[in-house]
C-alpha cells in the first residue's frame, strides 16, 4: 500500500510537470530558458503535503492547491512552461499510470514466484494419488498434478494476460481543458509523444479523459488473478478437513474453545481476498459512465475501487507462496 501514499502521488504530478517543461521547450513553445528554470524550480520545490490534502475536500482534486503552491515557489521566467496546456486530470491519471507501472512490475514477479511454486510442489508430490472431486462429492482417483495444475495453468494465463495488457494501460493522459489539446495547437501530439517519451508511459493518438475502459478491464483481471488465487485457497480448506486429509501444513491457526483444531487461516485469508475484489470489479464499471468531456463522481470513484484491488492481488500473490511453503505433503496419506 506504499504504492498509494499521497507523497509518491504528488512526486508523480511533479514528475509529469518536470517533463511537460522539456516537451513544451522540444515543441517551440517555450524557450530553452523558460524549460531550464521551470526544471530547476521543480527539483527544488518541496510541496506542503498536509494543506494539499486539507484543500483536495473543497477542490475535489489535489491539483489545484498543488499548482498554486508550486506557481507560488516558482520564478516568474519558469510560469510559461509551467502546467501549460494541461488540466488537473492529465496529472492525476498520468500520476496514476505511473504508480500502476510500479506495481504492474511487482505483480508480474510476485506471479512468476508462486507460479514456480506450483512447480517446486507438482515436483515434490505430483505423482502421488488422491481423490478427484465434483461437486463435492467423490467421483474418480487423480494424481496430485491433477490438481496442481488447475493452481498453476491460470496464474501462467493471468501473467501473459497482464504482461499484454500493460501497453494498452501504461498511457500518458495529455488533453487539456477539453481533451482535444486544443491550447497546445499545432503541437499538441508533438508534446505529448515526447512527454510520454520522458515519462516511459505510452503516447496516447488523443487523450482518454472520459475512455476508462482499459482501466475496467485491468481491474477485471486484478478480480480474475486474486480469484484463481482464491481457488488455491478454498482447495486447501476442503482438503485439510478432518477426515479429508489430503494436505499436511506447518503451522496453522489455533481455536480458543477447540485445542484439537488447526484452522488453514491463509488459505481462508486467499478466499476473502477473493471475495472482496470480486466486490469492487462493479464499481469500476459504473466508473465508466462519464459525462461529455469528463465526470468528476466517476472518475473519483476509479480511486476508492483501484488501489484497493492492487493491494489485495499483491497480498494474495504473497499468501499464496507462503502458503505453498507451509505445505508438507499433498496427497492421500498412507
Amino acid at each position: 500500500d506504499t504504492f498509494w501514499s499521497s507523497e509518491r502521488f504528488i512526486c508523480g504530478c511533479l514528475a509529469f510537470e518536470n517533463a511537460l517543461a522539456q516537451a513544451l521547450e522540444e515543441a517551440g513553445l517555450v524557450t530553452e530558458a523558460e524549460a531550464r528554470s521551470a526544471r530547476e524550480d521543480i527539483a527544488g520545490f518541496q510541496p506542503d503535503a498536509a494543506a494539499v490534502s486539507a484543500a483536495t475536500l473543497e477542490d475535489g482534486v489535489p491539483v489545484p492547491e498543488l499548482l498554486r503552491q508550486l506557481k507560488a515557489h516558482c520564478r516568474s521566467a519558469s510560469l510559461p512552461a509551467i502546467h501549460r496546456g494541461a488540466t488537473s486530470q492529465d496529472l492525476i491519471d498520468t500520476g496514476f499510470l505511473l504508480i500502476l507501472r510500479e506495481i504492474n512490475a511487482v505483480l508480474e514477479s510476485r506471479l512468476e514466484f508462486a507460479i514456480g511454486g506450483f512447480a517446486v510442489l507438482d515436483k515434490a508430490w505430483g505423482n502421488a494419488s488422491m481423490m478427484g472431486r465434483t461437486r463435492m462429492q467423490a467421483a474418480l482417483p487423480i494424481r496430485v498434478s491433477d490438481r496442481i495444475s488447475a493452481w498453476k495453468q491460470p496464474l501462467e494465463t493471468h501473467l501473459a494476460a497482464l504482461h499484454g495488457m500493460r501497453a494498452r494501460l501504461e498511457v500518458l493522459q495529455l488533453g487539456g481543458a477539453v481533451g482535444n489539446r486544443s491550447a497546445l495547437e499545432p503541437s499538441g501530439d508533438a508534446v505529448a509523444a515526447s512527454l510520454a517519451r520522458t515519462l516511459g508511459l505510452a503516447a496516447p493518438r488523443k487523450a482518454w479523459h472520459g475512455e476508462r475502459a482499459v482501466l475496467v478491464e485491468y481491474a477485471g483481471l486484478l478480480s480474475i488473478i486474486a480469484a484463481s488465487l482464491g481457488k488455491f485457497g478454498q482447495d486447501i480448506c476442503l482438503m485439510a478437513q478432518q477426515g479429508i486429509g489430503e494436505v499436511a501444513l506447518k503451522g496453522g491457526g489455533t481455536s480458543s474453545a477447540m485445542p484439537h483444531k488447526q484452522n488453514p487461516v491463509l488459505a481462508e485469508l486467499l478466499v476473502t481476498h477473493a471475495r472482496f475484489n470480486a466486490n469492487l470489479v462493479p464499481n469500476m464499471h459504473h466508473a465508466m459512465l462519464h459525462e461529455q468531456e469528463r465526470s468528476g463522481a466517476a472518475w473519483t470513484l476509479e480511486w476508492v475501487a483501484l488501489p484497493s484491488m492492487t493491494i489485495a492481488t499483491g497480498k494474495s500473490l504473497l499468501l499464496a507462496t507462503e502458503l505453498q511453503a507451509k505445505i508438507e505433503r499433498l496427497g492421500t496419506s498412507d
